[in-house]
């Protein structure tokens, strides 16, 4: 085998075991949340373990066995029914999530303001999905039964989701109450941002769209004075149907205001269209 090869297989090798770390310590993540957060406060905010929480309230059953029965059933209709992408990394996330839960059922609660949990609890759950989403897996769940819907009915994904986890904190809010129901919500909203802070990051970065008469002087500022590249786009005046060059560029929102300064310098009738940039991936950004 030749170093290139070798090379090559030892890369595979440890972004395999990088990849099942982060289901392992996301699933762990989640279970932890759950039981030092969720589940004490009845907070049953969706998914599995939402129905693992009315369950253990109604008639005292385990939730770490309800989430095995859950998922290992909704894995197993996941391939019959969509095919075997899932593969045995989500398999891990399905079986271990439940056991960390299990071993941690003694820990104690963290709190016992509702309000704290919701918070928290979301926090700590949106931290762990985005860890499993990562390691490019999943801890199986109801988001199998959304995707098997989603194929069956045509409805979006997201729709798919949002109708199971809506049921869900609808049925905590019946067995519990309206309040219960309120503080699981919260818990929802709160770990699908963190899931996005987790995936993107905290770092936000601006892309501009600059029409301007000075464009050269301009794409020289930007290159020389911020060291940002500058990419020129042919478009054309809906109204004049003249060519008018467009100037793209994406900065650090730190670096937002200098750009906005020079561009307004050189040309203050300059045309600036400015959007948020959730993720930048090449030079001078993250890496690919």
């Amino acid at each position: 085998m030749t170093k290139a090869k070798r090379d090559f297989s030892q890369n595979i090798i440890w972004e395999t075991m990088q990849e099942y770390l982060s289901i392992l310590i996301g699933a762990a993540i989640i279970a932890i949340t759950f039981n030092v957060f969720l589940l004490p406060n009845q907070v049953a905010s969706g998914g599995v373990s939402g129905i693992s929480t009315i369950l253990a309230a109604v008639v005292g059953w385990e939730p770490a066995y309800v989430q095995w029965a859950f998922n290992i059933p909704l894995f197993i209709a996941g391939i019959v029914f969509l095919g075997k992408q899932f593969g045995v990394k989500t398999l891990a996330g399905t079986i271990f999530l439940p056991f960390v839960v299990f071993l941690t059922k003694g820990f104690e609660p963290w709190t016992n303001d509702p309000l704290l949990a919701s918070l928290f609890g979301g926090i700590g759950v949106g931290l762990g999905l985005g860890i499993v989403f990562r390691g490019k897996a999943s801890t199986g769940g109801t988001d199998l039964a959304a995707q098997i819907i989603n194929k069956y009915t045509g409805m979006t994904l997201g729709t798919c989701v949002a109708i199971i986890d809506g049921l869900i904190v609808l049925t905590a809010a019946i067995v519990f109450d309206i309040e219960r129901g309120l503080y699981a919500l919260l818990a929802l909203y709160v770990t699908s941002k963190t899931i996005d802070i987790v995936q993107m990051g905290m770092k936000r970065s601006k892309m501009t769209l600059i029409i301007t008469e000075n464009e050269n002087e301009v794409r020289e500022e930007i290159l020389n004075k911020i060291d940002r590249g500058v990419t020129k786009l042919t478009a054309y005046g809906g109204y004049t149907d003249n060519e008018r060059p467009v100037l793209m560029c994406v900065v650090d929102q730190t670096e937002f205001t200098k750009l906005k300064q020079l561009v307004k310098t050189i040309d203050p009738a300059a045309f600036v269209v400015v959007s948020d940039a959730s993720e930048v991936l090449g030079e001078g950004f993250k890496r690919v």
